[in-house]
């Protein structure tokens, strides 16, 4: 019989989507065929599986830790944010269109058979499914139409580890006034709490513990220690854009357009020692970098836009022309052409045409079907400072709804350069080709930059994930739980 646990958090950024991640790496690790599954997913970051569906990062990253394949059942509804307003809704790994944030909150119970045939059809398969949450379970307004937290903890009869986030302050509070603000059956779902990110020796926390299991009649099951581990994070909370790094030997700029997604792309050039990765959202902050990318987006030409006024169109244009390497990934490709077309109002929302920094030899015209698939092959024809890629392999996938003209793999002159495929710099080694044509330009010796086993240090990632939460969680309670022993 399959079993279940579910993690929720007291806020958004608790650190729910890492603690499901490392629970899925311990039960792999203790022999449990194991799947990670979270109903409904906000996010910019996604992935297109091997069957072309999309799925939200964090489930991807929680079905690498249990050594399967992500698959989109693992994460049945995504929302991609267009505007403030509204989101394009993608079910079971397809986009049925974009709808405003009311419609969709008037709709969603619709979806509850989609997420149920799901979640049934992983039970078939698995010993044990880590449910992740979303936001918190004490969203008051949204309660009565709730399918990812308490609503679904419900529906599939699952308890529930609740997590506070105690590097922000106030975790007691934040446990206690989430219980205090949940129903009687809502509450007794809640098997423990898990105090997060802590900092400091834990026996300070001791008297403030027995307070919160008195008043919420809940045990707290852990204390999980603040820990710097290298995995790919969600959305636009990610601690990656808060960075201030320093420029180093061979320092590369991504700009942080409103709407960026798949920033996760450019996560291999963070683990060279010597390589600086920096989020700009402006030409003060730009500087000189050796390498500039522009990276995927949900809304092009409102993001071009705000490149435009701003500035940063300008300073991109100057870089290019004084040698600077500069990469578009995607959305950020379509900005390098010519011109931007979308006759169906697919994603812009004032403008259906704009012209583009016209540093590459293309056009582009939106539609109302997706391209979703993954891809691979070799690269060849490319001239310029990247043509030291000719002949190596490349894998990724594409998510977009425009279509460019003359696009191949890649398309690009002798320094300006764009593709549609996400993950394209995670093939073995194309991160290291890129960093060595730029320090042969730039007359520095490549040896310093030093290179990385990306396989191998992922592991390595997960395995200290689950290190971590396997020694701050009572794991014996945990299986207790799992068991329905409590």
């Amino acid at each position: 019989m399959t079993r279940n646990i579910m993690i929720q958090g007291t806020m958004s950024n608790a650190g729910k989507s890492l603690i499901a991640a490392g629970l899925c790496r311990i039960f792999k690790q203790d022999g449990y065929r194991v799947a990670p599954f979270k109903s409904q997913n906000m996010a910019l970051n996604s992935f297109i599986t091997k069957d072309g569906g999309e799925m939200g990062r964090a489930q991807v990253v929680q079905a690498e830790a249990a050594g399967i394949a992500p698959d989109v059942r693992m994460n049945p509804i995504l929302l991609k944010p267009t505007t403030d307003m509204g989101s394009q809704v993608i079910v079971n790994g397809k986009s049925i269109g974009n709808m405003r944030a009311m419609e969709y909150f008037r709709r969603k119970r619709d979806f509850i058979p989609d997420v149920l045939e799901a979640y049934n059809s992983l039970q078939r398969e698995y010993d044990i499914i880590v449910i992740e949450g979303a936001g918190s379970p004490a969203e008051i307004n949204l309660k009565q139409e709730d399918i990812v937290n308490m609503g679904l903890a419900k529906l599939v009869d699952a308890p529930v580890l609740l997590v506070g986030d105690i590097d922000r302050g106030g975790v007691f509070a934040q446990l206690y006034g989430t219980v205090a603000l949940l129903e009687k059956e809502e509450r007794e779902r809640i098997k423990g709490t898990v105090v997060n990110k802590f900092r400091g020796d834990k026996r300070i926390l001791e008297p403030g513990i027995k307070i919160l299991e008195d008043l919420c009649k809940v045990p707290v099951v852990g204390v999980i220690p603040y820990a710097h581990i290298d995995i790919d994070d969600e959305d636009s909370l990610s601690e990656r854009f808060d960075k201030t790094s320093v420029r180093k030997l061979i320092d590369i700029a991504v700009i942080r357009l409103p709407r960026i997604s798949n920033f996760t792309d450019f996560a291999p050039f963070e683990r060279y020692e010597n390589v600086s990765l920096r989020y700009v959202e402006n030409v003060k902050e730009l500087q000189n970098p050796d390498i500039i990318i522009i990276p995927g987006t949900k809304s092009t030409i409102s993001d071009l836009k705000w490149l435009r006024q701003n500035g940063l169109e300008a300073a991109v244009k100057k870089a290019s022309n004084t040698g600077t390497l500069i990469i578009g990934i995607c959305g950020g490709l379509q900005m390098l052409g010519k011109l931007i077309s979308d006759p169906l109002m697919t994603e812009a929302t004032d403008s259906a045409e704009i012209a583009g920094l016209c540093l590459l030899d293309t056009e582009t015209m939106f539609s109302d079907e997706k391209v979703q698939k993954q891809t691979k092959g070799v690269f060849c024809g490319i001239t310029g400072i990247l043509s030291v890629l000719n002949g190596m392999k490349y894998e990724g996938y594409e998510i977009h709804m425009g279509r460019s003209s003359k696009v191949l793999p890649v398309i690009g002159n002798n320094n300006v350069y764009g593709s549609y495929i996400h993950g394209i710099f995670d093939s073995a080694g194309i991160s290291d080709a890129i960093l060595k044509a730029v320090c042969n330009k730039k007359g520095v010796d490549f040896e310093n930059i030093s290179s990385f086993d990306k396989a191998d240090y992922k592991n390595r990632q997960y395995d200290k994930l689950a290190d971590i939460v396997r020694e701050g969680l009572d794991m014996e309670r945990v299986y207790r739980i799992l068991n329905r022993e409590v």
